[in-house]
């Protein structure tokens, strides 16, 4: 055995449990005990939880957090900024930033999630081309950076490459801001093959494909997704904004949702990014196929996006996981909180997302742990085999005092400040030490001297 870690206590698939040691051999745990006393050279302390992961991200994006925020000069007369007028200062943001920068700020991106709970990252990957549009010589340079940045990390990585192609229903040519994004079926398929080469000695790797949005390809593209996926999963943003459901009904005659249900193989394969505008017939359809939908709560909210009917849909048996898309703040707990607070606005109640059996905390903890594993292609949770994903909580944190079982995460969720995670293994190395990730010094270098050139 490689190690043994003891905790005061832990969450396990079966509910609560104290003094644990977990015994990790190979980045697996190999042994598990509950109420044994701990012993010299044991790691670990504090409360012991699963990693979760991260089922959307764009890592790029972390380098805008904060840029924008100002009125656009066009809506200087009263109309509103939305997110038709923050995706045009993101396409802006594109014009600079090579291989270098990317993966200076994904690697930042990653280590915050790190720090933040996530243990894997479904990286939603669509900078395929340099900054004029020029498909660069190597087809896979920037998934090869992307790779680059989980292992200077550690976070577990499902590759998703997106395909884009085009710029709204019915096959519109691109716009000039697309112009990164943009490849055909063949050159997909190549990038696909040389992510599968990439990730083959990665740690858990897995590789999947994402079709952008129905916007951004065609029913025949779209049709040719599942089995570039092979055993991976299909990832798909929809339904996210009024106004592409309203263009998708002018195109199709049906709502984005409806559309997808009634014209591709949606299974629990796949994961639904956003879904925000649903009709109950189009998130029971959902229920019925077994996808998982694919929240960002706190991006939602900063793009005004709306709010997905989360309580709803789990009370019919729905699954989501949660996400940090365009990376503007990144924790699990923050996530958690902010989709919870979104139900209690909508419906003006409490405690929304909690059943019979758990609080809220504990609820959305455990839902987003499983529905997070099945849109990344992953095992989740604290038992035999499995891979050492552990997150420990600072339980001499004054937050906790006085908490256990439930009450720990629902203090952790909804009443802690940041930095309650002290510790972080990821497949059993602890990549995260008092709350600080290991490399965090030159990873924010490195930032630093990325910004200094895509900002300039």
């Amino acid at each position: 055995m490689d190690r043994s870690l003891w905790f005061e206590a832990a969450l396990l698939p079966e509910g609560w449990a104290h003094d644990v040691r977990i015994g990790v051999a190979g980045g697996r745990i190999v042994s598990l005990e509950a109420g044994v006393a701990g012993i010299g050279g044991d790691g670990g302390g504090g409360v012991a939880l699963p990693g979760v992961a991260n089922v959307h991200s764009h890592a790029f994006q972390r380098a805008m957090a904060g840029l924008t925020e100002a009125r656009g000069p066009e809506n200087q007369d009263g109309a509103d900024d939305d997110f038709w007028t923050w995706r045009e200062l993101m396409y802006r943001f594109l014009d600079r930033g090579g291989p270098e920068e990317i993966e200076a700020i994904t690697a930042l991106a990653f280590m915050e999630m790190l720090e933040g709970g996530f243990t894997r990252v479904a990286e939603f990957h669509y900078l395929h081309n340099d900054p004029s549009g020029a498909a660069y010589a190597d087809r896979a340079e920037i998934a090869t950076r992307i790779v680059a940045a989980a292992q200077a990390t550690g976070i577990a990585l499902t590759m998703l490459p997106v395909f884009y192609a085009h710029a709204g229903f019915g096959g519109q040519s691109p716009s000039h801001g697309q112009r990164r994004f943009i490849n055909d079926l063949d050159g997909f398929a190549d990038l696909i093959a040389r992510c599968r080469i990439l990730t083959a000695d990665l740690p858990d790797a897995v590789v999947g494909v994402a079709p952008h949005s129905l916007r951004a390809v065609s029913p025949d593209e779209l049709a040719a997704m599942p089995a570039l996926a092979g055993e991976g999963p299909v990832h798909i943003h929809v339904a996210e904004q009024t106004k592409e459901v309203e263009d998708c009904l002018a195109w199709s005659g049906a709502r984005p949702v409806e559309w997808l249900l009634a014209n591709a193989p949606v299974d629990a394969r796949w994961c639904l990014i956003h879904s925000t505008h649903v009709t109950e017939t189009e998130w029971r359809g959902v229920v019925t196929r077994g996808a998982v939908v694919g929240l960002c709560p706190i991006t939602e909210a900063n793009l005004g996006d709306g709010v997905f009917p989360a309580a709803e849909f789990t009370r019919a048996g729905g699954r989501f996981g949660i996400g940090t898309d365009s990376n503007v703040q990144i924790g699990v707990a923050e996530e958690l909180r902010m989709l919870e607070y979104s139900q209690r606005l909508a419906l003006r109640g409490r405690a929304v997302m909690a059943d019979l059996q758990r609080s809220t905390g504990r609820a959305l903890f455990e839902r987003a742990l499983a529905g997070g594993a099945q849109a990344t292609g992953a095992v989740s949770g604290l038992s035999v085999g499995a891979s050492a994903d552990i997150v420990s909580l600072d339980a001499s944190g004054v937050a906790f005092a006085g908490r256990s079982g439930d009450a720990v995460l629902d203090s952790w969720i909804f009443g802690a400040p940041t930095g309650s995670i002290s510790s972080v293994w990821r497949a059993g190395g602890e990549v995260v030490k008092d709350g600080r990730h290991i490399a965090r010094d030159a990873i924010k270098a490195r930032y630093r001297n990325a910004l200094a050139t895509v900002l300039e």
